[in-house]
């Protein structure tokens, strides 16, 4: 019997501790760094959501020693006509970072660029008609600014 309860109080213990690693990423092994750093840094809105969720939690990936500072849009306005790229800007600023401090930024950077243009479209798909131009117009300025200098 005593066996028994021991060998279940060791199997709880094991399921409870797999549970805690699996809802903790920092837990997980930084070896996946690259895969999680790429899925971060995709064209899509999933990849987008899951930087900003990550972003909004840091302290649960502070084992993979992401860099997440950022300067925003730089030198250019972080918010132009009132249009809130700053979001847009820190993902793009993290992209950068940290596939610099990994050595892989040139394989990468049109990636991290396109990336950028995406995530001021979706900006920019909060408005309509005339805004709407204007603020597409804004974003193509930016990108084609990081394409060119960044």
């Amino acid at each position: 019997m005593r066996r028994l309860v021991t060998s279940l109080a060791a199997t709880a213990v094991t399921a409870v501790t797999a549970i805690a690693l699996a809802a903790a990423p920092a837990q997980a092994a930084p070896a996946d760094k690259p895969q999680v750093l790429a899925s971060w840094t995709q064209t899509s809105a999933s990849s987008y959501n899951t930087w900003v969720a990550a972003r909004n939690n840091q302290g649960a990936w502070a084992a993979y020693g992401f860099d997440w500072s950022t300067d925003y849009c730089s030198s250019s306005p972080d918010n132009p006509f009132g249009f809130p790229f700053q979001t847009a800007c820190a993902r793009h600023d993290f992209g950068y970072r940290n596939h610099k401090a990994m050595g892989i930024f040139d394989a990468n950077k049109a990636r991290l660029d396109s990336a950028f243009y995406e995530d001021l479209k979706r900006v920019c798909n909060a408005y309509s008609g005339a805004t709407k131009t204007s603020c597409n117009a804004t974003a193509w300025t930016y990108y084609q600014a990081v394409k060119i200098f960044g």
